[in-house]
């Protein structure tokens, strides 16, 4: 089971603060996200980066190891 964590915008299109999934690859997570949460959320998805137990995953290929957390942070603007 992977537990994901959604921070600002993602949590609010997701209209939740974290999920838990099976799934096995970082494309498959996109997938089952964009199935559960829908088209707005896809949209939001894209703009996001994910981390997977701390390091950026950009390969969705890459396989989600056991009991992973997944961060799904949309991007910051500060000063």
């Amino acid at each position: 089971m992977v537990s994901i964590r959604f921070f600002a915008g993602a949590a609010e299109a997701a209209g939740t603060e974290s999920l838990t999934l099976e799934t096995a690859t970082v494309g498959a997570l996109r997938h089952d996200l964009v199935e559960r949460f829908g088209p707005e959320f896809a949209r939001v998805l894209g703009l996001c980066a994910l981390l997977v137990n701390g390091t950026r995953a950009t390969d969705d290929a890459a396989r989600l190891p056991e009991a992973a957390t997944v961060d799904v942070l949309p991007p910051f603007a500060g000063g």
